[in-house]
């Protein structure tokens, strides 16, 4: 099992970066894939980015491709996402997740996920 905790987030122009970073606590860290999810009012939370457990393979959804990078360091058992070029329609709560596997195969339906951390508010205005 795993435990999650994002940090990072708050408010920001558009045009700005940010960089969130998500700590995990519990064993085989890198044992794990591990992802960014988002969710804005009223709608289902969308996938934003897969890393897999080397940091080898990465995977963005198309909205933020370009823009964002997600990386790891399993020394430290911390994923990031590195957030530039920052629009107002990326506001939205940042959610970890995370799901034991050492596949490539990409999951972007957060149904495939079992580890969520709380989430941290990103909020980029115009």
């Amino acid at each position: 099992q795993v435990q999650l905790v994002e940090s990072g987030g708050g408010l920001v122009q558009a045009g700005g970066s940010l960089r969130l970073s998500c700590a995990a606590t519990g064993r085989s860290f890198s044992s794990y894939r591990m992802g960014w999810f988002r969710q804005a009012p009223g709608k289902e939370r969308e996938f934003v980015a897969q890393i897999n457990w080397s940091g080898g393979s990465t995977y963005y959804a198309d909205s933020v491709k370009g823009r964002f990078t997600i990386s790891r360091d399993n020394a430290k058992n911390t994923v990031y996402l590195q957030m530039n070029s920052l629009k107002p329609e990326d506001t939205a709560v940042y959610y970890c997740a995370a799901e034991l596997g050492r596949g490539t195969s990409y999951y972007t339906n957060h149904r495939s996920w079992s580890y969520w951390g709380q989430g941290t508010q990103v909020t980029v205005s115009s």
